[in-house]
């Protein structure tokens, strides 16, 4: 499996698309739809699962310089933000949205200001979970996936490099998800 036949699962499945068509209205720039939208969906196919595991939210990320304030860069979310999660509400009443500017997220890791929503994505805390998909003006499926597809594909879980200085916090996390409950075949990667 390799990111065009990735791009293929993502078109054959109606309600990713409409979800895709659905954040393309905002028009907000360098936007990307990732983690557990895409990542759920290979690991499910990888399972043979007919049924959908549920995800708890769609995260969607967008790369804007000028649409927060000083005080709010810091904040866990900014109104901008929360507006765009208000917005696709109103337009798709059953999902559960979580908006996130990635030209602000570097605070939160202690980097240097991320150049782009991809640079952004790339420092998520799996390699698995480092994916985006979004439809560009031609109405084409874009895939993102900026520390490759290898991990998502192979059924790995590995944290990006410097994510967890800590394994035991990362198999925390891994557990608090449930992953290797839903999904078996999973094989969780320390280093």
């Amino acid at each position: 499996m390799n990111e065009e036949d990735i791009i293929k699962l993502i078109q054959q499945d109606e309600w990713m698309m409409n979800i895709l068509k659905t954040v393309k209205k905002l028009n907000l720039p360098d936007w990307w739809v990732g983690a557990g939208f895409i990542r759920s969906k290979i690991w499910d196919y990888l399972h043979n699962y007919k049924i959908r595991t549920p995800i708890p939210d769609i995260d969607v990320i967008y790369f804007d310089k000028s649409d927060f304030s000083k005080d709010e860069a810091e904040q866990e979310t900014t109104s901008a933000e929360i507006k765009y999660e208000n917005l696709l509400k109103k337009m798709m009443l059953d999902v559960n949205w979580s908006v996130t500017n990635q030209a602000r997220a570097h605070v939160f890791h202690e980097h240097e200001p991320y150049k782009s929503a991809v640079e952004g994505l790339s420092y998520w805390v799996e390699i698995a979970t480092c994916v985006g998909v979004k439809i560009d003006k031609n109405d084409k499926l874009i895939l993102a996936a900026p520390r490759g597809v290898d991990d998502l594909v192979n059924l790995i879980v590995r944290p990006t490099p410097n994510s967890y200085k800590d394994t035991k916090k990362f198999e925390e996390r891994i557990a608090k998800k449930g992953w290797l409950t839903k999904w078996p075949k999973l094989k969780v990667v320390l280093n």
